[in-house]
């Protein structure tokens, strides 16, 4: 097997002599060069990660490039992957069909990107939060509505218990936390609205007109955005996986209401490879069906909102990501099970499009579909790694690096379940030595990546140091810097959050009052044994006060049994994902009805404490101990209310 640095040689090589030989940038490659390149690497990433099964297709405006199967779509019958007849679920990819409707139905007039959503809506309205900041499709369209993003239980098991879209977007209707247009964060609710105005005005259900008016005119006959699907495509559907243990289990939840954002949208490779070819066509004198007119095409395609003017922003539906000073277009979409990403390259003509039926080892899959991207790029159209950070830069127009220490939780952070991930996944930044910022966390899809150094190159504009990111800042009318974004991923923002906000802070305290308890649990039980070994009588009490310390002991126990819950619902992050996307399974319910149980002890231990001070009940030291105990349990589930790890 090729080195990737040997893949990466050779095929240069042969870019190399071809481009001499050939007008083009999609004449770069032949297909047999790509076919080397995706069998080297593909079925070594499938191994790597334990992934079942891939399809990978590579298309210019006109037609196919490269088409290719990978591994199984059915563990069980030993089903292979057919590029061409194997249905992926393809997750928030069908963002493009969404964006693609709702682009069709501008160019008709039917839709206006500016207009307030309520001027569409009858059976619900979007509330007012922001007097005179109205959401519109713009900001639907690239994340920026200030939706906070709430997944818990937004998927089903079978298709036919899914909510119609009109019910399920009245009766969960999320905050809206910040004002429209200020920050990007992720935002399914979003663009499921922006897929429903679709169904409103043209007076289709969206999964027919979807059908109508983008699959049929491509010829995506293997694809469908209905629940559930046809019996041909399902017949041909890849099963999902996670590895667990030495095999691959079964998944569940790519079925909901959502279908807009990608719930039960399944497609084949060289379908999709159908779609980017229509979204590279430019020429208006193409005999193919075209889905949009070329102004509405380039305005999809071109920048819609940045954080910083001088980093990669989004489109309407596609987000900046530039590679090797080439610009990229591209989307992902993850449900359990499935992995895929689109990506375009606009100027070289060229789209790839690569997905997974399988998790991956910790959630891998997510990463390696991008991983082949930035091979591919990497391989056959080189370019500056360094192309964006080279030109101007000022190291000292950057200020005090101090300024900008501190800990950043992510946007896409909503008031449920899924707020326990801050407490391990939020970015921390101090100044390094050498003029430079150290990073810890989460900003780079990579997980080779979780520290990274940056050497500013502008005012509050950071250069990756050995690598293609950038990392940016944004400062408030006082100076004061209180968001950062990074070229990773332009549909997010990391939040800067006060010290006594601080996930370090908070680990800190869960940890020191988890040690108080868990001394807690085992010293009760042992002096109690030592005592009946040495025939002493236990210390006068009461009846009071021996409830007191029993509902100590309990907190304890219960605190430690939560602990002990949540670190088995948090050692597989790909059932967890399942778990949380399905809703409150058992194992949750159960973890999570013991920490509230745990501050129904606690308040009688609480009540105990103050008894015993007033009341003289045991020693001294056994008060002490008794009061200690109490602020342990006061401070632990302080913090678990703080990250909802309970059941109200």
């Amino acid at each position: 097997m090729f080195t990737r640095t040997t893949r990466t040689l050779l095929a240069s090589l042969v870019a190399l002599v071809a481009v001499t030989a050939l007008p083009g940038a999609a004449q770069a490659a032949r297909p047999t060069d790509y076919q080397a390149f995706f069998d080297d690497l593909v079925p070594a990433q499938l191994a790597k990660y334990r992934i079942p099964g891939a399809a990978v297709v590579v298309v210019d405006g006109q037609h196919p490039l490269f088409a290719q199967g990978y591994g199984l779509a059915d563990v069980d019958a030993r089903v292979p992957v057919s590029p061409d007849r194997t249905g992926f679920f393809i997750g928030s990819n069908a963002k493009l069909w969404t964006t693609t409707a709702v682009m069709q139905l501008v160019q008709q007039g039917k839709l206006d990107l500016n207009t307030d959503v309520n001027h569409y809506l009858t059976v619900f309205k979007i509330r007012d939060t922001y007097p005179g900041q109205p959401v519109t499709l713009a900001h639907l369209l690239t994340h920026t509505s200030g939706f906070v993003d709430e997944i818990v239980g937004a998927a089903v098991r079978d298709p036919a218990d899914a909510q119609l879209l009109a019910e399920y977007l009245a009766e969960h209707q999320p905050e809206r936390v910040r004002g429209p247009g200020t920050l990007a964060s992720y935002d399914n609710y979003g663009f499921t609205l922006a897929g429903y105005l679709v169904q409103v005005v043209s007076g289709e259900p969206f999964d027919k007109y979807v059908a109508t008016h983008i699959l049929q005119p491509l010829g995506m006959t293997g694809s469908t955005a209905s629940q559930p699907p046809a019996a041909a495509v399902n017949a041909t559907l890849a099963r999902g996986y996670r590895p667990q243990d030495d095999k691959q289990v079964r998944v569940q939840g790519q079925y909901g209401p959502l279908v807009p954002t990608g719930s039960g949208v399944v497609s084949t490779a060289t379908d999709m490879g159908r779609f980017l070819s229509d979204q590279l066509r430019t020429s208006t004198t193409s005999t193919k069906p075209h889905l949009l007119d070329p102004a509405a095409l380039r305005q999809m395609q071109t920048r819609q909102f940045s954080h910083d003017p001088r980093l990669p922003g989004m489109a309407f539906g596609w987000q900046e990501h530039p590679r090797d000073g080439q610009h990229i277009l591209d989307k992902d979409g993850d449900v359990p099970g499935f992995h895929s990403n689109a990506a375009l390259l606009p100027e070289k003509g060229i789209g790839i499009f690569v997905v997974f039926n399988g998790d991956g080892v910790d959630g891998s899959a997510s990463w390696a579909n991008k991983e082949i991207v930035e091979e591919f790029v990497d391989t056959f159209f080189p370019g500056s790694a360094n192309a964006a950070g080279a030109a101007g830069q000022n190291p000292a127009a950057a200020g005090n690096l101090d300024q900008y220490e501190g800990d950043y939780r992510v946007t896409r952070t909503a008031e449920d379940l899924t707020k326990a991930a801050a407490l391990m996944s939020s970015v921390s930044v101090e100044a390094g030595p050498d003029n430079t910022l150290i990073t810890r966390g989460p900003l780079s899809a990579n997980p080779d990546k979780a520290t990274q150094h940056w050497t500013p190159i502008g005012p509050r504009l950071f250069q990756e140091r050995g690598g293609q990111d950038q990392l940016g800042f944004r400062v408030d009318d006082d100076g004061q810097i209180t968001a950062l974004f990074d070229t990773t991923n332009p549909t997010i923002a990391y939040q800067r959050l006060a010290w006594w906000q601080s996930p370090t802070l908070h680990q800190l305290l869960l940890v020191g009052a988890l040690a108080v308890l868990l001394l807690t649990l085992f010293y009760y039980p042992i002096a109690a044994l030592v005592r009946r070994l040495r025939r002493r009588s236990p210390s006068a009490g009461t009846r009071w006060s021996i409830t007191a310390r029993l509902a100590a002991w309990v907190t304890a126990a219960l605190a430690t049994a939560f602990t002990a819950g949540l670190a088995v619902l948090f050692s597989d992050s790909n059932r967890l994902l399942e778990t949380i996307i399905l809703g409150r399974s058992p194992l949750v319910i159960t973890v999570l009805a013991m920490s509230t149980a745990a501050m129904v002890t606690a308040a009688a231990a609480i009540v105990g404490t103050v008894a015993a001070w007033r009341q003289g009940w045991w020693t001294l030291p056994g008060r002490l101990h008794h009061t200690a105990v109490s602020l342990a349990a006061i401070v632990f589930l302080g913090v678990v209310a703080i990250y909802h790890l309970t059941l109200a």
